[in-house]
């Protein structure tokens, strides 16, 4: 094995770890890495490795919330947390419209959706949606700070705002989930916990799909890629929510808007640049 090509793999998982839940888009990250520094792997296994290297990210939220995720305690005797199979409950209703949506069009939606052009105007879009609702957020209190006071009507309207970054990349799954949030009323903090928490079943599912589309048969060089990747992006995830938690206690999310609005100027302005020599050549 390449030691070059483990070190690539080291970079998306760090990549990963980071962007997929600060609210700045990993599949903008990832297509930006990917241009520059490039696995020398087939292109299915790539389309492959982009989704499955999140489950390393999903573990770091299963990690560093197992008490709020799991339902079932043996202390003493066996008994079910009820609130928290509710919540697990309004987790999945949520994630109803996106599972569906991709489990009938995810070939049709990355063949339409899955470009440069696409990536950069939602980069931007929803930057400015993160400055303007916190600009009008400013002088409001929220009005659900606890998770318990989510009901399934505002997990499904998230649910929605999820759908959009399933069918536009560079939308920002986390991003477009916690703006869903923070319109319909949730602190900051109850906003990205319910996210990271959506992201469990959604990731985890999608996950098992490309692994079943790609097959299982993995070369050695593919096993190792994808573990490296993996596991990387599980430890920068740990050092990235608890970064997360700890800054929305403090501030809020303007500062990634701006940075979403510079990322997708510079996207569209390379990519542009790229494809204009690119046809004039």
């Amino acid at each position: 094995m390449n030691w070059g090509e483990i070190f690539k793999a080291f970079l998306f998982g760090v990549v990963e770890g980071i962007t997929e839940w600060l609210p700045i888009s990993s599949t903008g990250h990832m297509i930006l890495l990917d241009e520059f520094v490039t696995l020398k792997m087939s292109a299915e296994f790539m389309e492959m490795f982009f989704v499955v290297i999140q489950l390393g990210a999903i573990l770091a939220v299963v990690w560093l919330y197992w008490k709020k995720l799991f339902p079932f305690s043996f202390q003493k005797r066996f008994h079910v947390r009820i609130p928290i199979l509710q919540m697990w409950f309004k987790i999945i209703f949520a994630c109803l419209p996106a599972a569906i949506v991709g489990l009938l069009f995810d070939d049709q939606l990355n063949a339409w959706f899955y470009n440069y052009q696409t990536v950069a105007i939602m980069l931007i879009l929803f930057g400015i949606l993160f400055i303007m609702i916190e600009n009008s957020n400013y002088d409001k209190k929220p009005q659900i700070t606890k998770l318990s006071k989510i009901t399934y009507t505002t997990a499904f309207l998230i649910g929605l705002f999820q759908l959009i970054a399933a069918v536009f990349p560079g939308t920002s799954r986390s991003g477009a989930t916690i703006i869903g949030g923070l319109m319909i009323g949730l602190s900051r903090t109850v906003a990205a916990e319910f996210t990271f928490f959506l992201a469990v079943p959604v990731m985890f599912g999608a996950s098992l799909l490309k692994i079943i589309k790609f097959g299982i048969a993995f070369e050695s060089d593919e096993l190792v890629v994808l573990a490296v990747g993996v596991v990387t992006s599980f430890l920068v995830s740990v050092v990235a929510i608890k970064f997360l938690m700890g800054y929305i206690k403090r501030n809020n999310f303007k500062p990634f808007g701006w940075y979403r609005i510079v990322l997708g100027i510079l996207v569209l302005a390379y990519f542009g640049i790229q494809s204009l020599f690119f046809t004039t050549a």
